[in-house]
């Protein structure tokens, strides 16, 4: 066994394991630094365990007070006591019986001295390896694992109970989260904004909005009452719609055979977002895989015209080469308005412009990314709400909201951090997109509402 003083030693808890072990040990009258040794723990650790976690045992019950006595074992008076004691079962008794010496006080003995055992002042401060331990008349300390793990497994969850911040430091932390959090902004943003203010994690930071300390509560986080249980992946289908002549040569399949040949070329995944079920204005989503900034554009109607004339609309905008550059693969569904890419893929003159692929039917995780950004987009209009009083302007807005989150998936960055470094300048500027300073983002209804005259302030 290595006793090396500069061994490091292992700085975890305390097991069950290594608590039965020590039990054991002790039986064998082991020194601390055997046990600490073969733990991988400092021999002051087994000590203060082991004092801290003994349990008081009763003495053997016997008959009188004789057997706590020093003498008990050379003792010739045993049973017998010069000084008449008075007896309940005879007027006067010199030959005390068995029964008036448990019950008679051991001050009525003159030779009566209390044993007192110095073993567990010492080390190992238990009883375990004494071979009177069973028959020992005093009440003595006894190391039992069981006993020990149930006392430290206490101690553990009191320790993380409660609140361990003043009240001006949680004072402090309310002042800086509830107003944020009221704004619509999720914790990730808060996290990747205000790491450093934030003396706790993001765990406690969940633990104390459930027990109702800060301004906000659960009801105002976006997904904390509203996120559903996941359903089980259903399996592709692949009967009917395959045969459809839209979809020849540009299936999934299809899509990854053609990112295995071409694996430098970017892909924007694009997707509609529908207002009530009534027939009205809807929006066309259009996601930068590797940046995650999204384009949104409002439609008169969720129809392939008004798709082609959104998509005519932006390569105007952009122009044919910054089109072609920055939009070379669109990945979308299986919708009806999205069922004309001959007219997708080429501009009103002919000219070829981009590549359209369709996700397999019911199959919505293959453009994960999008769908996941469109819950950004619930927040701010939800589910059922119609469009018809939307501009494209109210949408920019929320647009440019939305790419200002800070996001877990791009390591605390925005979709516009990323995009400063992947993508031309001028494409959000040209969408009608600015950067909104992170403690201005809001993701809440009243965002574009008509009656919302505070203007966000805007990052140059």
């Amino acid at each position: 066994m290595n006793n090396d003083k500069n061994t490091i030693h292992n700085q975890k808890h305390l097991t069950f394991s290594d608590r039965t072990y020590i039990e054991q040990e002790l039986l064998q009258n082991n020194t601390f630094r055997y046990i600490g040794n073969v733990l991988h723990k400092d021999p002051s650790t087994i000590s203060k365990e082991i004092r801290k976690h003994v349990k008081m045992v009763d003495g053997k019950r016997a008959s009188g007070h004789c057997i706590k006595c020093k003498h008990y074992t050379s003792c010739e008076i045993r049973g017998y006591d010069s000084v008449v004691y008075e007896c309940k079962h005879s007027s006067y008794c010199k030959n005390i019986c068995k029964r008036c010496w448990r019950e008679r006080p051991p001050q009525f003995c003159s030779i009566y001295m209390s044993f007192v055992c110095d073993k567990p002042i010492h080390a190992p401060y238990a009883c375990n390896s004494c071979v009177t331990e069973k028959d020992c008349p005093l009440s003595h300390p006894v190391y039992a694992a069981k006993t020990a793990q149930i006392a430290y497994e206490k101690t553990l969850v009191k320790s993380r109970t409660g609140i361990n911040m003043t009240p001006d430091e949680l004072l402090e932390l309310n002042e800086l989260i509830s107003p944020l959090i009221l704004k619509g902004q999720p914790l990730s943003h808060i996290f990747a904004v205000h790491a450093d203010e934030i003396p706790v994690c993001r765990r406690t930071l969940y633990n104390y909005l459930d027990q109702r300390i800060f301004q906000a509560r659960n009801i105002d986080l976006p997904r904390r009452v509203r996120y559903k249980k996941r359903k089980k992946k259903s399996a592709p289908r692949t009967a009917k719609n395959l045969q459809q002549v839209y979809r020849n040569k540009r299936t999934y399949i299809d899509f990854e055979r053609f990112m295995e040949a071409h694996p430098d070329v970017d892909v924007v995944e694009m997707d509609t977002v529908k207002g009530g079920r009534a027939a009205g204005k809807c929006l066309l989503t259009l996601l930068f895989r590797s940046c995650s900034l999204m384009l949104v554009i409002l439609l008169p109607s969720c129809t392939q015209k008004c798709v082609i004339d959104a998509i005519n609309s932006l390569t105007d905008t952009l122009g044919i080469r910054m089109f072609r550059k920055y939009f070379p693969v669109l990945l979308t569904d299986n919708g009806s308005e999205f069922k004309n890419p001959w007219d997708i893929e080429t501009d009103d003159d002919g000219r070829h412009r981009t590549y359209v692929f369709y996700c397999d039917p019911y199959v919505s995780n293959q453009k994960a990314r999008l769908e996941k950004n469109h819950e950004y987009i619930r927040y701010v209009i939800p589910k059922g709400r119609s469009m018809y009083k939307y501009t494209q302007e109210d949408i920019n807005r929320m647009t440019s909201h939305i790419n200002s989150t800070a996001r877990d998936s791009l390591n605390g960055a925005t979709p516009f951090d990323l995009a400063d470094l992947l993508l031309d300048k001028r494409i959000p500027l040209l969408a009608g997109l600015k950067k909104v300073s992170p403690d201005e983002v809001m993701l809440k209804p009243a965002l574009i509402e008509s009656n919302n005259s505070k203007e966000a302030t805007y990052e140059e």
